[in-house]
């Protein structure tokens, strides 16, 4: 089966979607743009897919040289047969293809490699043969001074022998088969118990799981227990099973004299050469299947994130906690200008509290604040206090949130944060990405690399580099699905939209500064390095709402302009019409009325275009994540000696694991609502269920103050 027969299979869509898709990626079009703006070539492929597509692309194409060089490589030892070539051809993974190349592999020296050397492969291949002559007879034929005994040919003929069998791809992949459906990953304690994150692993210093069955979470930790020298780790499995299915297939007459031999050899290339071997494989297998799911789980909560619904129109004040070096204290405003600063010591060993409750009253009177966001770093608890006693004193109506700073110091070294606030110090810096992480969350968070947002788990012990690949996807797919306000977004930003490399984007906001604000989308075009390629796919992800051109605040594509013209013409506007609020109602109320299909007809235009354009029409300025609820913002503080078994109360979900989810509820620490108390009935996993940033009533179970602990259910109460 070709390529594009196998995608339109793996895929469960046509071959003109797989064919008309990998043309328009290998022609450099980005995943986004073909998502959204080439939907009659792809047949309303979604970006998932898209993905998926690109990927099982690469790896296809990847597998297809491999095989014309396995087959170059085979060729130039003379022992390519026409049965090689046809096992080639139909390895369908990279495995498979390794295993068909293993017995032609250039080797280090072997045993089996010197044994050929003493001319002992004729007297091996004798022995396979199962005759009824006495392989000492056998042997006799091949003494020589380099073997003086029959015994040392014999062995020799053996280690050649374990060696065949052992590379045999038949072989290998019966046993790997066997092995990972009945084997146990085993996992005993080392004597290094002095480490200390031994204590962390304890649960796994004699532990056993079927390897068919333990979950990704598990191996990812067993795997840092073993990198941590704490845990040694085997998969261990039925050996005599093992020699019988092996004795299966090689052994056809049981009752030859040679069979002893035969049997020793399966043996010993079974437990030297076969066992490792393939318990590298597997163990590769299950961390790449691990990695892979704890990715997935990363980029989801990463998408959640980014995506939460910003707080329009709110003044901040933003904290960022700390005791001895003091609290550092931002004003921003409602577009995330930096007002004014300060450091306030209410904590020990200062303990200034009046005068820092004074501090904060006056910016918040001085630059007229609603909003208060507090890191959840250290001191995070006790500003809590600070700022629960603030609404209550101050005359100003205040709330308060605390969120997530993780990543906030990554931002405050960065050169993107020097630029920003060249003369302000680092602290300060991190303050105000805490302040704008409400107003905006994406726009402040793209500036951040997405590995240090702390919303994964065991981010840290998969491959960096498939990491760092798909949280770059994920932020692209997010900045393009809520799409860019051309003349206020950052460089970070942009740079993120299709079609924009980070220096084209460093480009457009030094256009910008020269030249003033973009008045259309199509002065794009004389930025310097933004070609007709990038513009193309970036437009349509690039909104301006004051400008000349009001098409230019939808997702309609520039190309499209046209079409959206004689579609709003049927309905009897312009696109200036677009602009009035009182004749946009009715826009909206019309477009309504339209049917798709006739007026793509009508227009000799694509389906799915014509609805797209529709759907813009009626929403220009669209956020999609307006539609989202707002964050919970508090107006007093809770303490972990507060909560009492059965207590309802909301919070909002901070992380998802493979286990659970934690959810903020308003006390230092995030409570976990296990997997097994997200619902009354069955969870397959958490993320089915709950996403990050959701807003959810938990009912408290447990408090364990002394261990931080906070355990929650989700479950309807009886």
């Amino acid at each position: 089966m070709d390529i594009i027969g196998q995608l339109a299979k793996e895929l469960n869509i046509s071959p003109r979607q797989v064919e008309q898709t990998a043309a328009l990626l290998d022609d450099g079009n980005t995943i986004p743009f073909i998502a959204r703006y080439r939907k009659e070539a792809t047949g309303e492929l979604d970006e998932t897919v898209i993905r998926s597509l690109s990927e099982r692309l690469t790896y296809l194409r990847g597998l297809e040289e491999r095989k014309a060089e396995v087959t170059r490589l085979i060729e130039t030892q003379e022992k390519l047969t026409p049965e090689i070539s046809q096992a080639i051809g139909q390895a369908t993974t990279l495995q498979e293809l390794e295993d068909i190349y293993r017995p032609f592999r250039p080797k280090r020296r072997t045993r089996a490699s010197v044994a050929k050397e003493q001319g002992l492969e004729p007297l091996a291949l004798l022995l396979l043969e199962q005759s009824s002559t006495d392989p000492q007879a056998l042997a006799e034929a091949f003494l020589h001074e380099g073997v003086p005994t029959t015994r040392d040919a014999l062995q020799g003929a053996q280690d050649i022998l374990a060696e065949q069998f052992t590379d045999d791809p038949k072989n290998r992949a019966k046993i790997r088969k066997f092995t990972f459906d009945t084997g146990l990953l085993v996992c005993q304690r080392t004597d290094d118990l002095d480490l200390p994150e031994a204590a962390e692993f304890q649960m796994y210093f004699d532990y056993f799981e079927d390897v068919a069955k333990i979950p990704p979470h598990r191996i990812l930790a067993i795997n840092r227990g073993e990198r941590l020298n704490v845990l040694k780790v085997k998969i261990q499995v039925d050996v005599e099973k093992v020699h019988s299915l092996l004795g299966k297939e090689m052994i056809t007459e049981p009752s030859s004299p040679a069979e002893p031999l035969l049997r020793a050899a399966i043996e010993d290339g079974y437990s030297r050469l076969l066992a490792p071997s393939l318990e590298r494989d597997l163990r590769s297998a299950l961390t790449e299947k691990a990695e892979e799911h704890a990715i997935g789980i990363f980029a989801k909560n990463l998408r959640d994130l980014l995506l939460q619904s910003p707080v329009r129109g709110s003044r901040v004040l933003g904290i960022d906690p700390a005791f001895r070096t003091g609290c550092k204290v931002v004003a921003v405003n409602e577009f995330g200008d930096l007002l004014e600063y300060t450091t306030i010591y209410p904590h020990e060993p200062q303990r200034r509290w009046q005068e820092a409750l004074q501090t904060l009253d006056t910016l918040v009177q001085k630059h007229q604040l609603t909003l208060v966001i507090i890191g959840n770093g250290t001191a995070s608890r006790e500003t809590e206090q600070l700022v629960a006693e603030l609404i209550e004193e101050s005359k100003a109506s205040l709330k308060y949130l605390v969120v997530n700073e993780a990543g906030a110091s990554v931002y405050s070294a960065s050169d993107l944060a020097r630029e920003e606030f060249p003369d302000l110090d680092v602290s300060i810096r991190g303050a105000v990405s805490i302040a704008r992480r409400v107003q905006d969350p994406l726009a402040e968070l793209v500036k951040i690399d997405p590995k240090s947002i702390g919303v994964g788990q065991y981010q840290h012990d998969v491959n960096q580099r498939e990491l760092t690949s798909t949280l770059g996807a994920v932020v692209e797919s997010c900045v393009n699905h809520v799409g860019v306000e051309l003349n206020s977004a950052s460089s970070a930003l942009l740079g993120h939209v299709s079609g924009l490399s980070n220096r084209v984007a460093k480009e457009v906001v030094s256009y910008r500064q020269s030249n003033g604000i973009f008045s259309r989308r199509s002065e794009l075009k004389k930025v310097k390095g933004l070609g007709p390629k990038a513009f193309q796919q970036a437009a349509g992800f690039l909104r301006i709402a004051d400008g000349r051109e009001p098409l230019d605040n939808t997702a309609v594509h520039p190309e499209s302009y046209p079409l959206a013209r004689k579609i709003l013409e049927q309905i009897g506007y312009n696109e200036q019409d677009l602009k009035n609020r009182e004749s946009l109602a009715a826009i909206r109320s019309k477009l309504r009325t339209l049917k798709a299909a006739e007026l793509a007809n009508t227009l000799q235009a694509g389906e799915p275009t014509v609805r797209d354009i529709i759907d813009a029409l009626g929403q220009p300025g669209r956020d999609p994540r307006d539609e989202l609820p707002a964050p919970l913002f508090r107006a007093d503080v809770l303490s972990m000696e507060d909560l009492r078994p059965g207590m309802i109360l909301q919070g909002t979900v901070q992380n998802v694991v493979d286990f659970g989810a934690f959810v903020d509820i308003g006390v230092k620490k995030a409570g976990l609502v296990h997997i097994s108390q997200l619902s009354d009935g069955y969870v397959r996993h958490p993320t089915d269920l709950v996403q990050v940033g959701d807003i959810v009533s938990v009912r408290i179970l447990d408090v364990e103050p002394k261990l931080g602990r906070i355990s929650l259910s989700m479950k309807r109460l009886k």
